[in-house]
């Protein structure tokens, strides 16, 4: 069995203006932001092809996987006094992509990680191009920059200028968003420092805490420093359970918080997952980078709400599909309480789109792995590393050697952890793959679990986990899971509806544009994917609701509607959909003809009443996939569902009577980095959600507030989602404000036909 006895620690880059001699200051505000001969003023994050209408017929796009969104060139520059120390750093947590950074007209260097281990070899078809000197070409790691030399020495103001390059397109699979999407940090260190990047924690045994960093000295040479804490009972972190400690590191006049959560991990054939002595069977979605309507623009408040989403909706894993994700999110995991499978690439040498990954690894593959474990590995919440995803050249022997050094590569940085990959078949051959799969520590398998048998009896010893699965197959992959200890989890693609990948997980009638996503041509009316368990506005629809019963011991109770073939059209599926279900009992025109309801609950009996009067009951069981199905003539009122002393109600709406808005929180900081999510709802004079109304409406926001975002789930909307105007979509809108750095109040007003709706924060 292989055991792993860990401490983990997340940096809490806001904290470290405690240090004696670092300071990191956030350096988001007051950009000016040109692009395509317009100069605009603003504030990180910011991505700026998110405030673009999704355009199927623009020439510079990244076409069907990037949501039809632009991509280009851009610049930002931002005035600064000199702040006092000794070295001054500028430290991205990411652009997208290929960045430079000027100060005062200088090219400022980025260290780059040099290696002797190079990928491709002599007998590679080709070379590939080398990564522009100074530039820091992927978009998802972050990267730091020296800018002492170039500082004014007087008290003239800096000038710092950013080259964004997101011009050759497409270079990504799904959407990107282009810019400075995450924070931007201002480092200051004295003489000599600890070396944030340097800290490393182990344990001997859960009881013992061995905490080690580097101090660089005067004439830059390193020395060593270590602490080593006695605990005696401690509070072991889990998902159920996210208990953190908090304490420091010190030397030279230094100062480092370090934040930590004690946790063991096993893994086995014989035994699965466990998690400090306990097993623990994995529910996982797969996660991209992109907020959604905010598109890529990592602001703390929506990557600590995705994974509050996730948690909310039953998972206990993400694996960050398929690049390494935020530091916000990651400190969200610790806390909030989910493991994570931290990803470095979608593919390797051969491409997948013209200028993606496949241009780059050969420069970066190490400075990239190193950013990325570095920066993650002492987070408790992260339990694997992944180095690759249905990696074209599977077939190709040379792939192990790939393999390898990519898992060298983790392992220089970090021993504590096991190394995945996601591997898949798109045709008979499969046992090809044993060699591959022998570098793994963990096989990853993409919607190949139905192999798991075969696996199993030909290497017995082999663990495996589902890395990716169709959404409709919830009951099929949790039984495996269940019922084979060397199949640990399994990971739903999706657990979050994406920009991108354009229409992934959509039904559709006939007369609209037939086949799946990588049709030719795509689906222009799309630009993203649907196949998520939770929508973009935050809706959880109801595949999310039946996964979470499965995996859990509740006997709560769950009711929704199938949309019935031929109410709006013939309905058409595709591999990522599941049939358009809705919590809804408002069908209007279809009265008197059948319609399915789904019960879903580990209740053993159901009964279910239409106005009251009993329709029937349903034994529920492993059998019926813990599902109470009723065919029932459609008939206005209410629909109930009981089940062991609990029950559920669907009513019909009436006619739209006003606009309901709620928010997600009471107060913003006043930080310029806060959101509140705004959930607008229409419904009738009983205050039920009108699931079929379309209302457009407009938004305002004034005092201290400003409109990020008004967007709906509707993935065939044209609206840009920076737009003040939507329309309603089943009934429903997102708008998100953003807090400014004045206290006060911000008034949000939403205008439509129905009567003026308002919100005070």
């Amino acid at each position: 069995m292989k055991r792993n006895i860990f401490l983990a620690l997340g940096l809490w880059l806001m904290a470290f203006g405690a240090s004696a001699q670092t300071q990191r200051q956030l350096f988001d505000n007051g950009w000016k932001f040109t692009h395509e001969g317009k100069t605009i003023s603003v504030d990180l994050p910011h991505d700026w092809a998110i405030s673009y209408a999704s355009d199927p017929t623009a020439e510079a796009t990244n076409g069907t996987d990037g949501g039809w969104y632009p991509g280009g060139k851009g610049e930002y520059r931002k005035m600064f006094a000199t702040p006092k120390g000794e070295t001054v750093e500028l430290h991205f947590e990411g652009v997208y992509q290929k960045a430079e950074v000027f100060i005062n007209g200088h090219k400022a260097a980025i260290e780059r990680e040099q290696s002797d281990d190079h990928i491709s070899s002599a007998e590679c078809e080709q070379a590939r191009p080398k990564v522009k000197a100074g530039q820091h070409a992927y978009g998802y790691t972050p990267f730091t920059v020296d800018i002492t030399p170039y500082l004014h020495k007087d008290k003239r103001q800096n000038e710092v200028l950013v080259k964004v390059d997101n011009s050759e397109l497409p270079n990504c699979r799904w959407y990107t968003g282009s810019g400075i999407y995450r924070h931007v940090w201002l480092v200051t260190k004295g003489k000599q420092y600890i070396d944030g990047e340097s800290l490393c924690v182990t344990t001997p045994d859960i009881h013992t805490v061995n905490i080690k960093a580097e101090v660089v000295m005067k004439d830059g040479s390193r020395k060593p420093v270590s602490k080593t804490l006695h605990v005696e009972n401690p509070h072991l972190w889990s998902p159920d359970d996210p208990y953190l400690y908090h304490t420091t590191i010190e030397a030279e006049g230094d100062v480092l918080p370090v934040t930590y959560g004690i946790r063991t991990i096993e893994y086995s054939a014989e035994k699965g997952f466990v998690l400090n002595g306990k097993p623990l069977l994995l529910n996982g979605a797969c996660v991209h980078h992109d907020d959604g309507v905010l598109g890529a623009m990592a602001f703390d408040a929506a990557e600590i709400r995705k994974v509050r989403q996730m948690k909310d909706a039953g998972f206990n894993l993400i694996r960050t599909s398929h690049n390494p994700t935020t530091r916000a999110f990651l400190d969200a995991c610790d806390s909030i309480g989910m493991l994570v499978i931290g990803e470095a690439f979608d593919g390797w040498r051969t491409a997948k789109k013209p200028y993606d990954y496949s241009t780059l690894i050969d420069s970066c593959y190490q400075e990239d792995i190193r950013a990325m474990v570095v920066r993650d590995r002492n987070h408790p919440s992260i339990i694997c590393w992944s180095i690759g995803n249905e990696v074209i050249e599977r077939k190709d022997i040379r792939v192990i050697h790939t393999a390898k050094l990519l898992k060298q590569a983790i392992l220089k940085y970090d021993s504590t952890r096991p190394v995945t990959e996601a591997l898949c078949a798109w045709d008979s051959d499969w046992e090809i793959y044993d060699p591959h799969f022998d570098v793994l520590d963990i096989g990853g398998y993409n919607y190949m679990i139905h192999k798991h048998a075969s696996d199993h009896q030909r290497n017995p010893k082999r663990v495996m986990w589902q890395t990716e699965s169709f959404p409709r197959d919830a009951f099929k992959n949790w039984k495996v899971v269940r019922d084979n200890p060397y199949v640990m989890g399994d990971m739903v693609w999706t657990g979050l509806d994406y920009l991108g990948e354009s229409g992934i997980g959509r039904n559709y009638y006939d007369g609209e544009t037939p086949g799946e996503s990588w049709r030719e041509g795509g689906v222009p009316e799309w630009h993203g994917a649907y196949c998520g368990d939770v929508d973009i506005t935050g809706w959880r629809k109801p595949i999310s609701h039946y996964r979470e019963m499965l995996w859990s011991d509740s006997k709560d109770l769950y009711m929704a509607v199938k949309e019935p073939d031929g109410y709006r059209g013939k309905i058409n599926m595709t591999s990522w959909s599941v049939w358009p279900t809705w919590e809804s009992w408002t069908w209007q025109g279809w009265e008197g003809k059948p319609i399915e309801v789904e019960v879903y609950t580990k209740a053993p009996e159901v009964k279910l009443y239409l106005n009251d009067k009993l329709i029937g009951t349903k034994a529920v069981s492993e059998e019926t996939e813990y599902k109470a199905v009723f065919t029932v003539p459609y008939e206005p009122g209410a629909l109930r569902a009981e089940a062991s002393g609990k029950e559920t109600i669907l009513c019909t709406a009436g006619e739209p009577a006003r606009l309901r808005l709620t928010a997600d929180k009471p107060v913003l900081k006043a930080d310029g980095q806060d959101l509140v999510y705004i959930t607008v709802e229409v419904v009738d004079a009983q205050g039920r959600v009108c699931p079929d109304a379309a209302i457009p409406c407009e938004a305002i926001v004034q005092g201290q507030g400003r409109l990020m975002a008004f967007a709906t789930a509707d993935l065939t909307d044209r609206e840009p989602k920076t737009s003040a105007r939507v329309t309603t979509w089943k009934g429903r809108a997102l708008l998100v404000v953003r807090s400014t750095i004045k206290k006060g109040k911000t008034k949000v007003t939403i205008k439509s036909d129905l009567p003026t709706a308002t919100l005070s924060i």
